[in-house]
């Protein structure tokens, strides 16, 4: 163990800082790819067009079960085999996004079926049209529903990120592999690398747990969300006071008469 910690770390402060902001854009894009292409394969998947919900099966069945290492080199080196040739970046965030976006349409799927069949009818009955009922009455009762398995998905990511080492993506782990070529103390350098994931994954986790902790309890968490629910407070508030208000007069009207 006396043989630890003597890798120059000062020198490459600046290669490991780069690798960490390219970890963070893998992270963040491919991310939000596949959110987006995630819940356009839930709704394919609910929807009454038998070819829309095979479709989306298919693409769900078979990127849930090929490794995600595979789709990476499909994408990387398969692709160019063909004469379709993607950067790096490009190519390491479109393996993750394809990825990840069919196990998160599962997730989506799922809250969206588990929202009662009764609220798109009070929404029919408040005059809402379908693009309302999903908007406004759907979705925010099945964002409840699929953020837990959302952001353990997105902490799954960020530690997938990991693999994109194999093409070379200049990522974290890509780094550390340069750095363990240079230094021949790989032991020293995979603890340091580690340990760099840990501090991105753990506070990135306890942050989810606290988001979700205030969305299931009705935590307002955006200033116009704010607003409206002190605006129905002070409705309720006023209703409430209009009726014990209302008993009081009669009953005084009626001792006067």
């Amino acid at each position: 163990m006396s043989g630890l910690f003597e890798v120059p770390w000062a020198d490459y402060q600046s290669e490991l800082t780069g690798a960490l902001l390219r970890t963070v854009l893998y992270t963040v894009v491919s991310f939000a790819g596949a959110v987006v292409l995630g819940l356009v394969v839930a709704l394919l998947r609910l929807s009454r067009v038998r070819p829309a919900r095979a479709v989306a099966a298919v693409y769900t069945e078979v990127f849930k079960n090929v490794p995600l290492l595979a789709i990476i080199f499909l994408t990387y080196f398969g692709l160019a085999s063909v004469g379709i040739r993607l950067d790096v970046f490009t190519a390491g965030a479109l393996s993750l996004t394809v990825f990840y976006a069919a196990y998160l349409s599962e997730t989506f799927r799922s809250a969206i079926s588990g929202v009662h069949g009764g609220q798109t009818e009070a929404g029919e009955a408040l005059g809402l049209g379908r693009a309302g009922i999903f908007g406004q009455v759907v979705m925010p009762q099945a964002l409840r529903l699929a953020l837990p398995g959302t952001n353990t998905f997105l902490v799954d990511l960020l530690k997938s990120t990991s693999l994109l080492v194999t093409i070379s993506a200049a990522e974290l782990m890509s780094e550390g592999r340069l750095i363990t070529s240079a230094t021949f103390r790989a032991l020293e350098v995979y603890i340091v690398i580690s340990a760099i994931y840990f501090a991105l994954c753990y506070p990135l986790s306890q942050i989810l747990l606290w988001l979700e902790r205030k969305v299931r309890a009705g935590v307002p968490l955006t200033p116009w969300r704010r607003r409206r629910m002190r605006a129905a407070r002070a409705l309720l508030a006023a209703d409430i006071s209009a009726a014990e208000v209302g008993p009081a007069d009669i009953g005084l009207k009626e001792a006067a008469a």
